[in-house]
């Protein structure tokens, strides 16, 4: 075996290949094909998207492993550790069978270099294979048509959201953008859209290729219902006829889970109808999972005698989100931010929609070398906000000073990337990492 730990063969990976982004299949499936290809057992879902991709994968494992499958889940990028990528059965994976799918992919690679991303991708499906899970989740890492998990043939593929994120990769037109979303869907199978209005060109990329096109607000949609008790409940509706009546809430926060849940139905009620699987799942379990399903960092609540808020929003589409969540709080008190983001994010932008809900601003630049300046970042805000925000020489700086000027009734609120929020995750110890572990599934 080339390297003995985990941390040696992600340190490695990070240099091997000239470029750390390279949207090409070829090598890959070239690797693939070396690696036997290994067997995989059950179907392939496929969620890509701007934002809400991870949530949408989420509940769709949540609710299969409440059911008692038994699930692949291929996630990025991490919050606090990479095993969190690689989930069999809602367990990520150890570091010992990561390094023993490295050194097969590695055995297997000859002298086809592979990215950082690449090598995950393939551990992943080496492991899912090993493990012959019944069902195979994998989470977009950028884009969809060249993305390392397009390497396979989804049998259901859910784009959720089309915005503006990776412009450098994607490019800036949303027609363009959703072409490249639009690449993980196949012919004759589902395609399912999770937004209501998204760029023309998605539906119409599906359409060309005679997929099975299922659009929220066209043949599936969801609108709130009574209570029960004090909780508030959801339908979820098909143009074939199925409905799910009086749903609870999803646990994850904001309207906008309402989409994603209901793309995640659609997939499931389109995989038990294609009978890919010997499919137990009922009422029961849909409503247990969704009510177990945990993301962190999606406007995470820490709790503690400040209260804090984490949420890993870093482009426009999923900074208006998280302003939105915070006006449904009705804070008393003020909201202090902060922020840090990575230079190719639209950080002037960002701020600019938040700078309503927010008070008080605490800039700093995230842990890498990809980080924006904070001169520059506050120059962004400047402009934004009118405001004249904290620079500060770190992270921990930032957090220190917005827990000393925060009192009562105030909210820290910190977002900006992963990384920005893995620091404030470790900043506030135990709770919010204990906090930040997604709860498994009921069984």
């Amino acid at each position: 075996m080339r390297w003995n730990t985990l941390t040696e063969w992600l340190a490695w990976q990070e240099g091997l290949h000239p470029k750390r982004i390279d949207l090409r299949l070829e090598r890959l499936q070239s690797v693939w094909q070396a690696l036997g290809p290994p067997a995989l057992h059950g179907p392939v879902i496929t969620v890509g998207g701007t934002n809400g991709k991870g949530s949408t994968v989420t509940y769709i494992d949540a609710c299969s492993r409440a059911a008692g499958l038994r699930t692949g889940l291929y996630t990025s990028p991490h919050l606090l550790r990479y095993n969190e990528r690689v989930r069999i059965d809602g367990e990520e994976a150890t570091d010992q069978a990561l390094c023993q799918a490295f050194d097969r992919i590695d055995q297997a690679r000859g002298e086809i270099s592979l990215t950082y991303f690449e090598f995950g991708t393939l551990a992943a499906l080496e492991l899912f294979s090993r493990a012959q899970v019944e069902l195979i989740l994998l989470e977009v890492g950028l884009g969809g048509r060249l993305d390392a998990v397009n390497l396979l043939d989804a049998d259901i593929a859910i784009v959720t959201s089309i915005g503006r994120d990776h412009m450098a990769w994607l490019g800036e037109d949303p027609n363009q953008i959703a072409f490249e979303k639009a690449g993980i869907f196949r012919p004759g199978r589902p395609a399912i859209i999770g937004s209501r209005e998204p760029p023309p060109r998605l539906r119409g990329q599906a359409e060309a290729i005679a997929a099975q096109v299922h659009q929220l607000g066209w043949e599936f949609d969801w609108e709130l219902a009574g209570t029960e008790g004090e909780q508030q409940t959801w339908h979820w509706r098909h143009v074939d006829g199925a409905e799910l009546l009086n749903l609870p809430l999803p646990a994850l926060t904001g309207q906008v889970q309402l989409d994603n849940a209901s793309a995640a139905l659609c997939a499931l009620r389109l995989l038990a109808l294609e009978q890919r699987v010997a499919w137990p799942m009922g009422d029961a379990h849909l409503r247990a999972g969704l009510s177990a399903a945990r993301l962190p960092g999606r406007f995470q609540r820490i709790p503690g005698a400040l209260s804090w808020i984490f949420d890993v929003a870093h482009n426009q589409d999923a900074a208006r989100v998280l302003a939105e969540n915070l006006r449904e709080l009705e804070i008393a008190g003020h909201v202090h931010l902060v922020f840090a983001v990575f230079e190719d994010k639209e950080a002037e932008a960002i701020a600019a929609i938040l700078a309503p809900v927010v008070d008080f601003w605490y800039l700093a630049e995230p842990p890498g070398k990809r980080a924006m300046p904070v001169e520059t970042l506050a120059a962004k805000v400047i402009a934004a906000t009118g405001t004249d925000p904290m620079m500060c020489d770190d992270l921990s700086e930032a957090f220190q000073l917005a827990e000393t000027c925060a009192s009562g009734d105030d909210l820290i609120l910190v977002t900006g990337s992963f990384m920005t929020v893995e620091a404030a995750v470790h900043y506030c110890g135990p709770a919010a990492a204990s906090a930040a572990i997604a709860s498994k599934a009921p069984v």
